[in-house]
């Protein structure tokens, strides 16, 4: 860290920092613009009179950073974002380019392996791939055990940990901990069968719970089709000579696959990276980062968009929808994102998608509200100075929409409202789980197992506020504590319930 008594001299690449506590001076290093939090462990101060011994000051500072807002938990080669500036770069290529020129299985191998693939690297690559995506008989037999209104994303977080227990080499709880950290040729080539199979597997892990949903058989994933192309043919083959999916639909989704490949440390990409930290099975970890797609916030923001607008209704109701934005009586979904502060430069890709798609699809209702919806944000002053733009997950659900995608998002046993469009949504997390989002968290993980110095197993800090040191109250003589929060809620119960607590039994309470 350096010398604690002397500031390091003006154009050095460190920090200086004077602890006003102490009057000592800190040069903390500075390295790819960056500081390590551990350094600041060494400002260390005595405890003034009256501090909560909970503060630990003479164990040095903490580093406060909810929500990780400005923390870096690792060195990486894969993404670069410049949110300010609307860029997304796929090991320095640029998003633009690869939508273009590229396809998501081709782009899936960039980011785990770091260089494009040649044409026969591709071939082994795509054809394992397709090998690895039929699953055991018994799967069928598990989604089946699911409710038929089980939301697939707790199908499909529940069927990644599920996969885990069938490959007990994948497991290094089994065979050892350095089963991925070794780096030797054995441990590579588990490593790469373990991606095969959770890449291969996806799609076919989605389709199984999307027609479950429907009440219809499974479909063994079908030869000579691109990644997309099986997918689409696994939800909706219903038994028809020589099927094929639409190839607009088929390339409209493979382009949306590509754009969600990586996304750097969002939360599905860290958590899948915080479980893995504990050298569990890639199968587990992968589990976690699904259930994280799953919250409304992260890959639930779909759902959340078309919810939104089926509340709306159609176009004219627009304007009264916005004041009541305005007002904090209602929430804009799809607009804004927490890491592009100008333009989320996937939005643009995923328009042009959206426009190909139209052409063949059509456009209806809630599309129209949609755009009525787009023109009214952007020409108004209250979004457009605080920089809510479209993202990503706004031009998605267009397409969703207008390909007959929607189709897949869709509880069909729920009551209808606008439109004829079910109130109970799948969210667009599925496209994610489809292969597409755990793309770029392989290669994370990849680079996690693989870097210099081993795995070192996640675990933030936290900064205690609670109470400091009390003594065990026995419990007759204590009083009771009122409050928010203080005690538990009670829960009204009825049927069975209700009759058994009326019921009179031997051990009752």
């Amino acid at each position: 860290m350096g010398n604690p008594k002397d500031a390091a001299p003006l154009g050095s690449s460190t920090l200086s920092v004077v602890d006003n506590r102490t009057g000592k001076k800190y040069s903390i290093p500075i390295v790819d613009n960056s500081v390590k939090a551990v350094d600041f462990k060494a400002i260390k101060a005595d405890k003034v009179p009256g501090e909560r011994e909970e503060n630990e000051t003479h164990k040095g500072l903490r580093v406060a950073d909810q929500g990780f807002l400005n923390t870096a938990v690792l060195r990486s080669q894969i993404t670069y974002i410049d949110g300010d500036a609307g860029v997304l770069r796929y090991r320095g290529y640029p998003i633009e380019q690869l939508a273009l020129h590229s396809s998501h299985l081709e782009t899936a191998y960039l980011l785990i392996y770091g260089s494009l693939p040649t044409k026969s690297q591709y071939e082994v690559w795509s054809n394992e791939i397709a090998q690895h995506s039929i699953v055991h008989a018994d799967a069928e037999q598990f989604f089946r055990s699911f409710r038929y209104d089980a939301h697939p994303m707790a199908i499909l977080t529940s069927a990644f940990a599920y996969l885990g227990s069938y490959y007990q080499e994948a497991n290094p709880s089994l065979q050892g901990q350095n089963l991925y950290t070794k780096g030797d040729p054995a441990s590579l080539a588990v490593m790469d069968k373990q991606i095969y199979r959770l890449i291969g597997k996806a799609t076919t892990l989605a389709a199984m719970a999307y027609r479950v949903r429907q009440g219809r058989e499974f479909v063994t994933p079908p030869t000579g089709m691109s990644y997309t192309g099986s997918f689409l043919y696994q939800m909706d083959y219903l038994g028809q000579e020589n099927y094929k999916p639409n190839p607009v639909l088929e390339k409209a989704l493979d382009v949306l696959f590509l754009l969600h490949a990586d996304h750097e440390m969002n939360a599905s990409a860290s958590s899948v990276l915080q479980v893995g930290s504990s050298l569990v099975d890639p199968f587990s970890a992968v589990a976690a980062g699904c259930a994280s797609l799953y919250g409304p916030l992260h890959g639930g923001a779909n759902e959340a968009v078309i919810r939104m607008l089926i509340s709306i209704g159609k176009p004219e109701n627009v304007p009264a929808f916005i004041e009541a934005v305005k007002k904090r009586e209602k929430v804009l979904s799809g607009f804004g994102h927490r890491v592009y502060k100008t333009s989320d430069p996937r939005s643009f890709l995923v328009r042009k998608t959206a426009d190909e798609v139209f052409r063949i699809a059509g456009k209806d209702q809630l599309l129209e509200t949609a755009m009525a919806l787009h023109d009214a944000a952007m020409k108004d002053d209250y979004f457009v100075s605080r920089k809510l733009a479209p993202n990503v997950d706004f031009w998605f659900v267009f397409v969703m929409l207008h390909s007959h995608f929607s189709l897949m998002f869709i509880q069909e046993r729920s009551n209808l409202s606008c439109d004829g469009f079910p109130e109970r949504l799948l969210p667009g997390a599925l496209r994610r789980t489809a292969g597409c989002w755990m793309v770029g968290t392989l290669a994370a993980g990849v680079q996690m197992m693989l870097q210099s110095g081993g795995v070192k197993i996640w675990r933030p800090r936290q900064i205690y506020v609670g109470s400091g040191r009390r003594d065990y109250v026995r419990i007759d003589d204590r009083e009771a504590v009122e409050g928010p929060r203080m005690t538990p809620s009670a829960v009204e119960h009825s049927g069975i319930s209700k009759r058994t607590r009326l019921a009179a039994y031997k051990g009752k309470l």
